[in-house]
């Protein structure tokens, strides 16, 4: 697959004659290509039935797949036609969680085919200003794992925070799991199974939730904690997606832990400040974060625990926030050179709960 050129023009302003081109994509996403985006699941069935199916619908037609300047959209006649074909199928779909699951395909295989040859796999900036080189590493402590808990919508985003735990991290400590995905949310949930329902938590501030040294540290008081201890791995689940559709993520996530546990997941609370990425995206309201700086108050916060207070979580923590920085740096810089503003724009007049 050859590196496609890329337009100057601003991508939301680009004609459909400039639109992207998938005429020479694959039919289906190798292993190598799905993992070299981020996850170590293997690749969905559905999202490679999904792109099968794009593909027929081209020869059907005679049109080539075609998406907007963000990669994430299809465009053109093939849209209109797709569109007719994906509501169709949609509405046929006899369960929610059928719906769940297909709407989750559709909107991952639109960004991966999209994003071919525009991307880069491991920092979801277009290639032209690909921040990897900038990017440090540091390990996180082997019994702190995190669960990234991605809406379909925000794969593949190139201001999405989230993807820098495990770019600073590695795959293995910061694990993606994308909603509406049977096979990797199948795989998060062994995991959590595994562990056990008291050593899982979830970054949510829902009402029962409790500060992360009251919760975290009641669960660790009995234990004895060593550095070279395999066992009891602590999982912490952060949900990846808008404010609004966080609320469904949560629910999915309750439903599952009610089959599984007979009891809801245990949440915890953070006391955080203000997102470098307020600066450049708009937040619901002020008192909101990104995904990165909740790892990064998480982090903070679980060095004050007694028993975790000795095991470099400063480090790493600080480690996601110089990141962040870099992400930030990379999308101003792209914004300057593309002419566009890097304004922070106000959402809404008052701040929402």
């Amino acid at each position: 697959m050859g590196t496609l050129s890329i337009s100057p023009k601003t991508p939301s302003a680009l004609p459909i004659e400039d639109a992207h081109k998938t005429s020479d994509v694959e039919p289906s996403i190798s292993l190598h290509e799905w993992q070299g985006w981020g996850t170590i699941s293997p690749v969905p069935s559905m999202v490679n039935q999904v792109i099968d199916d794009f593909k027929l619908l081209e020869k059907d037609i005679g049109a080539s797949m075609s998406f907007d300047g963000h990669r994430g959209k299809l465009s053109g006649g093939f849209k209109v036609q797709e569109d007719k074909k994906h509501r169709a199928k949609y509405a046929s779909l006899g369960s929610s969680e059928e719906k769940i699951q297909f709407f989750s395909a559709r909107q991952i295989a639109c960004r991966l085919l999209g994003s071919k040859g525009y991307l880069c796999h491991k920092c979801w900036i277009a290639l032209e200003d690909c921040m990897c080189s900038r990017l440090a590493t540091c390990s996180l402590w082997h019994r702190v794992r995190i669960w990234l808990y991605m809406h379909p919508k925000d794969f593949l985003r190139q201001n999405n925070t989230g993807k820098l735990l495990w770019q600073v991290f590695g795959v293995q400590a910061a694990r993606l799991c994308l909603f509406g995905i049977s096979e990797d949310e199948e795989m998060m949930w062994n995991e959590l199974n595994h562990a056990g329902r008291n050593m899982v938590w979830c970054l949510y501030p829902n009402k029962n939730a409790e500060s992360v040294k009251d919760s975290v540290g009641c669960a660790l008081e009995s234990q004895t904690i060593s550095s070279n201890d395999d066992n009891k791995t602590m999982h912490f689940i952060l949900i990846d997606g808008t404010w609004s559709n966080s609320a469904a993520m949560f629910r999915r996530l309750q439903d599952r832990a009610g089959l599984d546990w007979k009891q809801e997941l245990r949440c915890i609370s953070l006391n955080t400040g203000v997102s470098l990425m307020h600066k450049l995206r708009p937040q619901p309201s002020w008192d909101k974060t990104c995904t990165a700086a909740a790892a990064i108050g998480l982090l903070y916060e679980l060095q004050l625990v007694d028993e975790l207070s000795s095991f470099g979580l400063v480090k790493a923590a600080e480690s996601v926030e110089n990141a962040l920085e870099v992400l930030l740096q990379a999308l101003t810089a792209r914004r300057l050179r593309m002419g566009r503003s890097i304004s922070r724009r106000e959402r809404h007049n008052r701040d929402i709960c």
